[in-house]
């Protein structure tokens, strides 16, 4: 069990660093640097807490996601900085791009390797399995971080945090 929790907490760790690291490549502003790591580590947490809990990959994303969307609006409004500076960073680290390699892997051996009709069928099986993985992970990224922008958009976020 506490390897599981070193392994979750070195996780989360690391998909903040990235976090931070994607936020200083789109310039954010000094002072919301550490937002950004608390997001980008409280997201990694939420995704790989759930895949320990064979929650599917698409789901922990989404959730991870929307966990990012709901907690940087009253984050924005607290260090007076745009919505946006907080949400994109955080799930950056988070798109799919070992489904991307093997999909596109998968078109190129499919393409121009095999000639095995049974493993060209597998190779179809991957193409389609690996490819509808990384569209709807992504789908649940975009879903995730809009959605409670657009929800709480009636309100002011001034009322947020009475």
């Amino acid at each position: 069990m506490l390897e599981v929790i070193l392994k979750l907490l070195e996780v989360s760790f690391w998909s903040g660093v990235a976090a931070v690291g994607f936020g200083l490549l789109f310039n954010i502003p000094k002072n919301s640097v550490l937002t950004v790591f608390m997001l980008g580590a409280g997201a990694g947490f939420i995704k790989f807490l759930l895949i320990h809990f064979n929650v599917h990959v698409v789901l922990s994303s989404f959730v991870a996601a929307f966990f990012v969307g709901l907690v940087c609006i009253p984050m924005a409004h607290k260090i007076h900085q745009p919505p946006v500076v907080f949400s994109i960073p955080p799930v950056i680290p988070m798109i799919p791009g070992y489904f991307a390699y093997e999909t596109v892997l998968s078109i190129m051996d499919f393409i121009f390797m095999e000639e095995n009709p049974v493993k060209r069928v597998s190779l179809i099986d991957s193409i389609f399995t690996n490819g509808f993985t990384m569209f709807f992970i992504l789908i649940s990224l975009t879903v995730g971080v809009a959605l409670p922008m657009l929800l709480l958009n009636k309100k002011t976020v001034k009322r947020l945090g009475h």
